[in-house]
């Protein structure tokens, strides 16, 4: 067993998304509110392979989880082609924890961020 262990995202319980999606965040002006946009283009959790009903999407750290509900998957000529997931934050606790678990997936898959001035 691993001490550090590894970020992640789920769609069903147990099954990791191998997929990195793409995030952008939205702020207040204040910065205590806000949202985060996940896009995963052509994710496992919609292949052939997957079974069952997607109602939320879970990131997966050593510190826990953080849950949204608000998950919608894109169809492209009738094929399911993304899923679009939504997490919103309220304070800059939850915030604060966010870029947390954000910091923890990128380093677990090997990414970096830039901000948008």
């Amino acid at each position: 067993m691993t001490k550090n262990k590894e970020a992640k995202i789920q769609f069903y319980d147990g099954v990791n998304e191998p997929v990195v999606p793409e995030i952008r965040l939205t702020r207040s002006k204040d910065g205590s509110t806000g949202q985060a946009f996940f896009i995963f283009e052509k994710p496992q959790a919609l292949s052939s392979i997957s079974s069952g009903e997607i109602v939320g999407m879970k990131m997966i750290d050593n510190e826990g989880e953080l849950i949204t509900k608000e998950v919608k998957a894109k169809f492209v000529d009738g094929d399911p082609t993304f899923i679009e997931a939504k997490y919103i934050w309220k304070s800059t606790a939850d915030f604060d924890r966010f870029m947390r678990f954000a910091n923890s997936y990128a380093k677990s898959n090997g990414l970096g961020y830039s901000e948008k001035k």
